[in-house]
């Protein structure tokens, strides 16, 4: 893989983000920017990396919050799902109800579907549909890494108990999508410690009838 991988722990939330880039193009994508994104800005122009894509795995306020910061610096696309497209428009307006101020984010280039290649650089990052966590929620494979944001976490999976989310959808989503990937693939989840589908499918309380719902 000619892809390097760069995490951060930002915000308010403590979310992951991830920036992507082929090192010797230096053409790079950023899966969920949060709150702070400054700070991968820095990165990218220390290291003199041309962001072209956002990639948003879902819309929740803050895992797009750095939209705005990231498109202010860098001529780039925003791509989600449809299906978020209205949780993307009002994502600003519902951090006010966390007590947190977020700029609205520009409006997506377009929409990513089940099967979409995603180019960066000389790799193509492949787009699975992982509705659940929202309705639009998709997840971004390649070469034995997976970044899913917050529809799989390390012992865990993402609440469903707000607006568009779904228990049963979620769970259709990890088992038929994402657990039939390589058991050695990395996965990258929106917060909390990396983990892989072998640790998951073995040992997840949530997936092997041990645990509940996740609020």
């Amino acid at each position: 893989m000619f892809l390097n991988i760069k995490s951060f722990v930002l915000g308010a939330l403590q979310n992951n983000s991830y920036l992507l880039w082929d090192d010797s193009e230096k053409i790079g994508c950023v899966i969920d920017p949060p709150m702070d994104s400054e700070v991968i800005v820095g990165f990218a122009k220390k290291n003199e990396i041309q962001i072209t894509k956002i990639l948003n795995t879902h819309c929740h306020f803050d895992h797009i919050a750095g939209n705005a910061v990231i498109s202010k610096f860098f001529k780039l696309e925003i791509l989600i799902n449809r299906k978020d497209l209205e949780l993307l428009r009002e994502s600003h307006i519902i951090a006010e109800d966390f007590g947190l101020m977020v700029d609205p984010s520009p409006e997506p280039a377009g929409f990513l579907s089940e099967g979409d290649m995603i180019e960066i650089g000389r790799e193509k990052l492949k787009v699975i549909e992982t509705p659940g966590h929202t309705q639009g929620g998709v997840s971004f494979y390649i070469s034995g890494h997976l970044f899913c944001g917050d529809t799989l976490f390390s012992g865990s999976i993402g609440r469903t108990d707000l607006e568009g989310g779904d228990f049963e959808t979620l769970i259709k989503s990890i088992r038929e999508k994402l657990f039939v990937l390589p058991p050695e693939t990395r996965v990258h989840p929106g917060h909390g410690e990396e983990t892989t589908i072998a640790r998951e499918i073995g040992g997840n309380p949530f997936l092997t009838g041990n645990g509940e719902d996740f609020v």
